[in-house]
């Protein structure tokens, strides 16, 4: 039976795609790919299968939802088999849910292929675990990305007051707000701060520093989405565990004449 897989890429290191979502990738007429996915992953593609970009940057979508969730539907009808490709899971702020939505109402088949999400997997390769036995015990994800004239739904006051550890997606830019609603519900201006930019890529950047001075230091280095905030004690761990930057390139191994 023809289905569409909703699968997650992973946040970007190319081998931390699951098995099952490489099979995916492997056997779909048709892959409907987002912006932030490592574009390695699209040479797995069979030949003859079909490559559509539906990225998204702020103000410039190369397609709309509704455009997506049709071409899902339509090709999906059409007895093809379909894969909507999403950057780490996509579950997890990738609107995987209401494409989910869509294909039930039209009674297509699909699955749900989980991916690592960035909040949890960009830390790690900065050498930030987002809990620790001595310093968090609770762990929260959160969009930074707040919808156009809507208010802010985020409980700040709780985050602050009752999360050890906050994963913030999409807030470089309302960074400025984010700090100050932390601020004014009694998160401590010591409190460490990370953000970390292209996580788990190559081009794979870190910064660190305090909620008093996280705003300079982003300035300062130029930081900028896709990244990671990650707010919590658990920051100060990266000094001890930080391994990505001591990983030495493998040699390059000469070939040997028989």
């Amino acid at each position: 039976m023809v289905k569409v897989h909703i699968v997650g890429a992973g946040p970007g290191d190319v081998d931390l795609i699951t098995v099952k979502g490489l099979r995916c990738i492997e056997t779909a007429d048709i892959i409907l790919y987002d912006r932030l996915i490592n574009k390695e992953l699209l040479t797995y593609a069979k030949k003859g299968a079909k490559l559509i970009f539906c990225g998204k940057l702020p103000s410039r979508h190369a397609m709309i939802q509704e455009q997506i969730n049709r071409a899902l539907v339509n090709y999906a009808q059409q007895g093809l088999n379909v894969i909507r490709l999403k950057g780490g899971d996509p579950f997890v702020f990738g609107r995987g849910a209401e494409e989910a939505e869509v294909l039930a109402q039209h009674n297509i088949p699909f699955e749900i292929v989980p991916g690592i999400t960035s909040g949890i997997a960009a830390p790690a390769y900065a050498g930030i675990p987002v809990t620790h036995r001595d310093l968090s015990s609770s762990f929260a994800m959160v969009t930074g990305h707040m919808q156009e004239g809507k208010d802010d739904s985020i409980q700040w006051e709780s985050l602050a007051k009752g999360i050890d550890t906050i994963a913030i997606y999409m807030g470089v830019g309302n960074l400025p707000y984010i700090r100050q609603q932390l601020l004014k519900y009694g998160r401590e201006e010591k409190t460490p701060v990370a953000l970390i930019q292209w996580g788990t890529f190559a081009q794979q950047k870190t910064v660190t520093g305090t909620l008093a001075n996280i705003e300079e230091v982003v300035k300062k280095e130029n930081i900028q989405n896709p990244s990671i905030i990650v707010v919590g004690e658990v920051v100060t761990l990266r000094e001890k565990i930080q391994w990505l930057e001591n990983v030495k390139p493998e040699p390059l191994i000469e070939e040997i004449s028989v």
